[in-house]
């Protein structure tokens, strides 16, 4: 198996990683015949099991950009196994493909909740040796972050779900009701592309749910906060302070359900 370990990483600075060796593993798997590589992301300079994140990267899939995502978020706390939800013949390689792409998959939530809990047990199978599997949550950029909700709805059994500038809406409200851990969203007051309306619904779905939920809303913060190469003023927007305060509140929650017993 090919074994890709990236040094310097570009978010090398903000997550403490400058001299770790950062391993990115590509994972082939099927999923109903249909070829699927994720990747598995951990610093190597940690022997032991930790707990793991499946994450669910933006509407451009499993890029490096992406695993650079991903080596953020694992820090030397973590192992992250990336999810593919398009398939490994589609890799989208601008925004026309994306849209098409993730248009596909969250038109069909089933299909969506379905691949993103194959790459679970896929985690499970491929990351024994590094991973807890007692300790797992899920975690999603933009499309991501509405897949990883979706995942939450479907009644997957992991400790948290956490949602950066994702979609809020869903078609199955009441499948809230089938959530069995908490649910931590982190939201762009500003974001164009999860309107008010949106937002609104997902207060109120949780509320009727009665699930374990927090909704944190940055001002001055728009869509792809966390996003070091989204450079659209007003729309998709890197916010420094926001990424760090929203990685922080996630890195809170997973502190929170990880020791519990």
């Amino acid at each position: 198996m090919q074994k890709k370990t990236l040094l310097p990483l570009l978010c090398a600075g903000m997550i403490g990683l400058a001299e770790a060796a950062v391993v990115v593993k590509p994972v082939p798997y099927e999923i109903d015949g249909e070829a699927f590589e994720g990747l598995l992301v951990y610093d190597d300079a940690v022997t032991e099991p930790r707990p793991g994140l499946v994450m669910v990267p933006n509407w451009l899939g499993v890029t490096d950009k992406s695993a650079e995502k991903a080596a953020r978020a694992a820090s030397d706390k973590y192992v992250v196994f990336m999810a593919d939800l398009y398939g490994k013949a589609v890799r989208p390689s601008n925004p026309d493909e994306a849209r098409a792409a993730a248009t596909a998959v969250r038109g069909d939530r089933p299909l969506m909740r379905k691949r993103t809990q194959a790459a679970v047990d896929v985690f499970k199978a491929q990351g024994a040796s590094l991973l807890n599997a007692s300790q797992m949550a899920a975690i999603g950029f933009c499309f991501g972050g509405g897949a990883v909700l979706e995942l939450a709805r479907s009644g997957a059994d992991l400790k948290a779900f956490v949602a950066f500038h994702g979609n809020l809406d869903t078609p199955n409200p009441a499948d809230a009701s089938n959530i069995k851990a908490p649910v931590l969203v982190l939201h762009g007051a500003d974001d164009p592309a999860v309107p008010q309306t949106q937002v609104d619904g997902f207060v109120a779905e949780m509320k009727a749910a009665k699930v374990d939920w927090q909704l944190v809303s940055y001002g001055g913060a728009v869509h792809s906060f966390t996003d070091p190469y989204a450079k659209v003023p007003g729309r998709n927007e890197y916010h420094p302070v926001v990424a760090k305060r929203s990685f922080e509140a996630m890195n809170a929650l997973l502190d929170e359900v990880f020791q519990a017993p």
